[in-house]
C-alpha cells in the first residue's frame, strides 16, 4: 500500500442545478439543492483511498458545524484527517456552485479556513511532510496560501516525495518552485494564466506544455476542456482524445483527473497510462452529480481507461 498527501482546500459544497444557462442577466430560477462534501485536496484524499492507497488528507477547517459536512465522507472512506487542523473562529470554506443544463458549473469560493495558517498548523504541517514515507507522494493544489504552498513544495522535495501539483489558483504558485514539482496538472485556464498568455488551440496548448515543462516541470499534463489532455514528457508531446459522453455536471472533474494522475504515477505506471486512467476517472465524473459521489472505483475506471489507450496520438507543433 503507497501513501498519498493531499494538500489543498477543504470545502463545504453548496449546490443547486439551474433551468438557464449562466449568462441571463437576469435572476436565474433553480431547483435540486445540494449539501455536499467538496474541496481539491479533500476529493484527491477520497480517491487515493478508493483506490486502495493510505491517504492522508491535510488541510484547515472551521470551528463549525460545516466542518463535519466535508470530513464525515471521508472518514467513512478510510481518509486519515489527523493532519486536518481547524482555523478557531473561521468557517469551514464554501464552495457555492451553480450547474446549468450543459452541466458546465460555475464556482464562487469563499475561501475561509483554507486561508487561514497560524505558526502552529504550519508546524504541524512540516512535521508530516518530513516525517513522511520516503516513497510517498505529495499532491497540492494552490487554494491555500502562497507562503504554504511555498513551504510544503520545499519540504516534500527536501524529504524526496514526489511532488505533484494542481495549480489553482495560478497566481499562488510561485515560479521559481517549478524545478522542484515532479508533475504539473493545469487545466486551459490555469495554463493560460501560469504563462499570462492566450491559449486559443491545440498547437498552442502543446507549445504551452512545452513551455512549462522548460521551467524545470519534467511532466506537464493539460487538462482540456472538452475532457482529453495535452501530455509532454521529456521530448515527447501527445494529445488524448476523450470519448464522447453526455456531461451532467463537470464539479470535480478536474480534481479527479489530478487525483488519478498521481495515483497512477505514486504506482508506478508510465505518464502516459497514467494520464489515460485520468482520463477515464474524469470522463467518469462528469456523468453523476457531484464530485465524490460522482466518481468511479478503481474497476470502472480502468475499465473505461482500456477503451481510451489506443486514441493517444503525437502532437506535431511549431515554435
Amino acid at each position: 500500500m503507497a501513501t498519498l498527501l493531499s494538500l489543498g482546500s477543504i470545502n463545504a459544497d453548496f449546490q443547486v442545478r439551474t433551468t438557464q444557462n449562466l449568462d441571463s442577466a437576469e435572476t436565474l430560477r433553480a431547483d435540486d439543492f445540494h449539501r455536499r462534501p467538496g474541496g481539491k485536496a479533500a476529493n484527491t484524499a477520497y480517491l487515493a483511498a478508493r483506490f486502495g492507497h493510505q491517504s492522508l488528507l491535510l488541510g484547515r477547517v472551521g470551528d463549525d458545524e460545516l466542518a463535519e459536512q466535508t470530513l464525515q465522507p471521508l472518514r467513512r472512506a478510510g481518509v486519515e484527517l489527523a493532519g486536518v487542523t481547524r482555523a478557531p473562529g473561521s468557517a469551514t470554506a464554501v464552495s457555492m456552485i451553480l450547474v446549468p443544463p450543459s452541466g458546465k458549473k460555475r464556482i464562487v469560493l469563499a475561501n475561509n479556513a483554507n486561508d487561514l495558517w497560524d505558526e502552529g498548523a504550519r508546524q504541524a504541517l512540516q512535521e508530516r511532510l518530513t516525517t513522511a514515507p520516503a516513497d510517498a507522494m505529495l499532491v497540492l493544489d494552490c487554494e491555500i496560501p502562497s507562503a504554504i504552498v511555498r513551504q510544503s513544495i520545499a519540504a516534500a522535495a527536501d524529504r524526496g516525495l514526489a511532488v505533484v501539483v494542481d495549480p489553482s489558483f495560478p497566481e499562488r504558485l510561485p515560479a521559481e518552485l517549478a524545478g522542484r514539482i515532479t508533475a504539473l496538472t493545469p487545466n486551459e485556464e490555469e495554463a493560460a494564466g501560469l504563462l499570462d498568455e492566450p491559449l486559443n488551440d491545440l498547437s498552442s496548448l502543446g507549445r504551452a506544455a512545452r513551455r512549462l515543462q522548460s521551467r524545470g516541470t519534467p511532466l506537464v499534463c493539460i487538462k482540456l476542456a472538452d475532457g482529453g489532455c495535452v501530455l509532454a514528457e521529456g521530448e515527447r508531446l501527445w494529445h488524448l482524445a476523450p470519448e464522447p459522453v453526455q456531461p451532467l455536471d463537470s464539479t470535480g472533474a478536474g480534481d479527479a483527473f489530478t487525483a488519478v494522475f498521481a495515483i497512477g504515477l505514486l504506482e508506478g505506471r508510465t505518464p502516459q497510462e497514467a494520464a489515460t486512467w485520468a482520463t477515464a476517472a474524469a470522463s467518469i465524473a462528469v456523468t453523476g452529480a457531484g464530485s465524490q459521489e460522482a466518481y468511479g472505483d478503481r474497476s470502472e475506471v480502468l475499465a473505461r481507461a482500456a477503451r481510451l489507450a489506443g486514441r493517444w496520438r503525437t502532437l506535431e507543433v511549431g515554435s
